[in-house]
């Protein structure tokens, strides 16, 4: 018989097999370790500390197992057994130095091991178990809800601070104050204003509250001319159209006047102190109201580049002829500020414009942190300053964090002097990278916490949904339902993270950057410029966008939430997914199971820090669970436009036979349900019919 079994199997699994005599096979789906508080004990520990590790097998099923250590090998014992599982373990003494670990299994003379990358015949160090000892990531963020807001077009709370028609000239063209709330974003938009603002948010808070978010990521909030404000004009100040306006500074000039003469209204609202300290002052209200209903706030940091508005360069003369402000690099080569830029020419005063600008755009010129020690301790000194008092910022959020520096090795030492500032400010405070690829080297503990999870989530998700990638400009059919390619990248990408780092990560399904996720669901490749924004609304499926939620909510990291999707918008990509929050037009079955969906995540702990483990997979169809001590979840995806029916091994989950599982949601194209239905689990499976455009969530 055990040979008939035998004969069945793959030539993979045959070479991870081993027969001798009475001998069990190896079940390598029992096989099991993380880094998560159930396979490693502490799960982040100090330096200089005993940590233990534990792996999990079938019951009476191995020999021997070994944890493999900076080449060191150390025997396990069996520190643990239950009906179906033996737990293996040992400790592992720590110094200050990163270590790495994997496990060695050995079935009478059958050997394999044992990482991130599952069972395997030779070791493969690039999917190692990681510990960096001292490494800890905020309790608060490890699977958190956060909630990205783009601050303009959140919400209006005070139409005085609006910038108005023709207030200031801006890449080319005239700012314009859009009046119609509801109105798309044009193509070219970078100049228009819909008036959210800070106090938009606090009116909000309820609504936040309501929805049961965690943290509030705030795009930039400091003095800018754009609406994006990723080009900032000063680091010390919020920028009073977001903020208070106390001097207004006259009427806006008529259209007959020189072009210079249009900022007259503008400097006087962005440079005033008057101005500036009333918005920060607001910015400590906004953040103590937040603080109050037991939530967090996060801002974002823009210091690999800064605006050529910045006071430091002034190429606009926004700070020119104003006696408490120095003159700009721009206008002159004895400005204290010309080492904070990279000028290749130091012969061409006034208006120099031969310095650096990021991907070279001379309204964004590039930092010069090489050239100037005053420049690198400023920044900081801002990034302490926001998270200290009185302002209590919980973190930072970091715009295109790899480029930051002319070389990896100026890169990587500033973050670790900037991780050192921001954590003597507030030491649980977050540092969240944006970064694209593999951020293994910034993610050692010494540098930032985590990432916005592109590699290891939001692409994925995208791909296996609805075959686009996460601009909407490329369809890639092959992809589309391709559950093993789906499982096959989360693998290859989560292994980039320490523990932490993984369970605080920012998985999004849209951002300021790319496509709606709503609008993905179209399978339709384009932008607002050749399609209009009209059509980023048609043919769109909401039973695919609940799928992706309920992933979004029971994946490891922290779900985040783009002002708005819970709501129904749709957008292209940038500008059009910078659309206004549709105050008053929500859809409201869709904000009912995001209230809902966000309810069950923080109903049980397993799906904020447990483990993950693939249960099932074929086409279109993805099946995983979470667990800890105790929760024990299946998490179930039918992708397809027909029903589907599989069986889940949720005895891999630690489920028994002489239990059963209840469901907890069912979400479908047109609705979701919570009502209880009972599965028996048989053989240590359950048996699962799908509807089309489906997901389930099933405790047991």
């Amino acid at each position: 018989m055990l040979h008939k079994t035998f004969r069945k199997l793959s030539l993979a699994q045959k070479l991870l097999l081993y027969i001798d005599n009475n001998k069990p096979i190896l079940d390598e789906r029992a096989v099991f370790s993380d880094g998560t508080k159930e396979y490693r004990i502490p799960c982040e520990p100090k330096a200089n500390e005993q940590v233990k590790v534990r792996l999990r097998t079938k019951k009476d099923n191995i020999d021997k197992a070994f944890v493999i250590c900076n080449g060191n090998r150390l025997e396990l014992c069996i520190d643990e057994t239950d009906e179906l599982f033996d737990y293996y373990a040992g400790e592992i003494s720590l110094e200050k130095e990163i270590i790495e670990y994997y496990f060695e299994i050995n079935l009478g003379s059958f050997r394999c091991y044992y990482n991130k990358r599952g069972i395997s015949r030779e070791p493969n160090t690039h999917f190692n178990y990681r510990i960096s000892p001292g490494f800890k990531t905020p309790d608060w963020a490890k699977g958190a809800i956060f909630y990205q807001i783009f601050v303009d077009r959140f919400y209006n709370g005070n139409e005085s601070n609006d910038v108005v028609d023709n207030e200031y000239l801006y890449v080319g063209n005239f700012t314009r104050k859009i009046s119609d709330w509801y109105k798309y974003p044009d193509a070219d938009s970078v100049r228009d204003f819909y008036g959210g603002d800070l106090k938009g948010i606090i009116d909000k808070l309820d609504y936040l509250s309501n929805l049961g978010i965690d943290v509030i990521y705030l795009n930039p909030i400091f003095v800018s001319p754009s609406n994006h404000k990723y080009d900032t004009q000063d680091y010390d100040y919020v920028d009073p159209h977001f903020g208070v306006i106390v001097n207004d500074g006259g009427e806006v000039l008529n259209d007959d006047n020189p072009c210079n003469e249009y900022a007259t209204k503008y400097i006087m609202r962005t440079t005033n102190k008057e101005n500036l300290e009333a918005s920060n002052q607001l910015l400590v209200e906004l953040i103590e109201q937040v603080h109050s209903r037991g939530l967090k706030i996060i801002l974002d940091g823009v210091f690999n580049h800064c605006g050529s508005f910045n006071k430091w360069l002034d190429r606009e003369n926004i700070y020119k002829n104003q006696t408490e402000y120095d003159i700009g690099a721009y206008e002159s080569k004895n400005s204290p500020y010309t080492r904070f830029f990279h000028f290749h020419c130091r012969c061409e005063w006034p208006n120099n414009t031969n310095y650096d600008g990021w991907w070279g755009y001379e309204t964004l010129p590039k930092l010069n942190f090489e050239g100037s020690a005053v420049l690198y301790n400023y920044i900081m000194n801002i990034a302490r300053k926001w998270v200290s008092p009185p302002y209590n910022a919980d973190g930072w959020r970091l715009d295109v964090a790899a480029d930051l520096g002319y070389s990896q090795e100026f890169n990587h030492m500033f973050w670790r002097d900037f991780r050192k500032s921001v954590k003597s400010g507030k030491d649980d405070a977050i540092i969240l990278a944006e970064h694209y690829d593999d951020s293994r080297d910034w993610l050692l503990g010494d540098q930032w916490d985590t990432i916005m999870n592109y590699d290891a989530f939001m692409e994925p998700v995208t791909w296996f949904l609805t075959g686009l990638e996460k601009h909407s400009d490329e369809y890639k059919g092959e992809l589309l339902n391709n559950h093993k390619a789906f499982f096959d990248t989360m693998t290859h990408n989560m292994q980039s993270f320490l523990t932490g780092s993984l369970l605080t990560a920012m998985n999004e399904l849209s951002n300021h950057d790319h496509s709606r996720f709503m609008t993905r669901t179209n399978h339709m490749v384009g932008r607002t410029n050749n399609l209009g924004p009209e059509k980023a609304n048609e043919n769109i499926n909401k039973g695919i966008m609940k799928e992706a939620v309920v992933i979004q909510m029971t994946w490891q990291g922290a779900p985040t939430i783009y002002y708005g999707d819970e709501a129904g918008l749709c957008g292209w990509t940038d500008p059009d997914n910078r659309r206004t929050f549709p105050w008053g037009k929500e859809d409201q079955e869709l904000l009912s199971f995001h209230k809902e969906i966000i309810s069950i995540h923080k109903r049980y702990q397993a799906l904020r820090t447990g483990s993950l483990k693939y249960l099932y997979g074929e086409w279109g169809v993805i099946s995983y669970g979470r667990w800890d001590d105790n929760d024990k979840l299946a998490i179930a995806v039918n992708n397809n436009d027909e029903e589907r029916s599989f069986h889940i091994p949720v005895w891999e989950l630690g489920i028994r036979d002489s239990q059963s599982m209840e469901r907890v949601i069912l979400t479908t194209r047109d609705s979701f349900n919570t009502d209880k239905e009972k599965y028996e689990v048989k053989r240590g499976k359950i048996r699962l019919t799908l509807p089309k455009y489906s997901a389930i969530i099933i405790s047991g």
